[in-house]
């Protein structure tokens, strides 16, 4: 019952921190409206198995590494927040481009789930969640099978989230407002990004 009640308590702070707008969300829902659904699933994918490899990582200690190695800390946060901005810029150059023809095939499903892992990856608030709440919460010498049911739950909420996400985005009439809104849509998300970025480089 001991880890029933933490387990249920660990879930549903996963699930805030899941549904909570940030640079994850951006980059599903931008790459849903502006390449493919296909591409948009894929990206859902690759926050998924972020979502896992932060989990594992806390459950392994990841709460200890960052207390008591604050370079590491640092090298995340400047890391992360560098990404950010580059991928920001990087949208709001592109913000003003029309999409073509040809534009979902200039985006492989490995090239999303790639990109869509490392946002994860190097997401400031990603290391701060899993670095310390998530961490924090996880109770000492919990049985295997603790471990193995937050790792699954990790990766199935993120699923059912992302690709959710995915979908509805890639809806050809959400689809085809983004278009006649690309340019504003995509200044607001680099911009986002960009003020993401710059936050945690100032907080340092």
């Amino acid at each position: 019952m001991e880890y029933l009640d933490s387990l249920a308590l660990l879930i549903g702070v996963y699930i805030v921190g899941l549904v909570s707008p940030g640079p994850n969300f951006i980059i599903v829902t931008n790459t849903s409206m502006s390449v493919s659904r296909t591409a948009g699933l894929f990206a859902g994918l690759g926050l998924a198995a972020a979502s896992l490899t932060w989990a594992i990582m806390a459950m392994a200690g990841l709460g200890f590494l960052l207390t008591h190695f604050e370079w590491l800390h640092i090298t995340l946060q400047v890391a992360g927040a560098l990404y950010l901005i580059w991928l920001g810029i990087k949208m709001i150059r592109n913000a003003t481009k029309p999409l073509t023809s040809t534009g979902p095939a200039e985006l492989t499903w490995q090239a999303a789930m790639r990109r869509a892992y490392i946002v994860s990856m190097t997401n400031p608030k990603s290391v701060a969640f899993f670095g310390s709440i998530f961490a924090l919460v996880i109770p000492a010498h919990a049985p295997l099978w603790f471990y193995g049911v937050i790792a699954l739950s990790c990766v199935l909420l993120s699923m059912l989230w992302y690709c959710g996400l995915a979908f509805f985005f890639s809806n050809p009439r959400v689809a085809g407002c983004f278009l006649r809104f690309k340019g504003y849509i995509e200044r607001a998300m680099g911009g986002a990004l960009i003020l993401l970025g710059g936050r945690l480089l100032w907080a340092r």
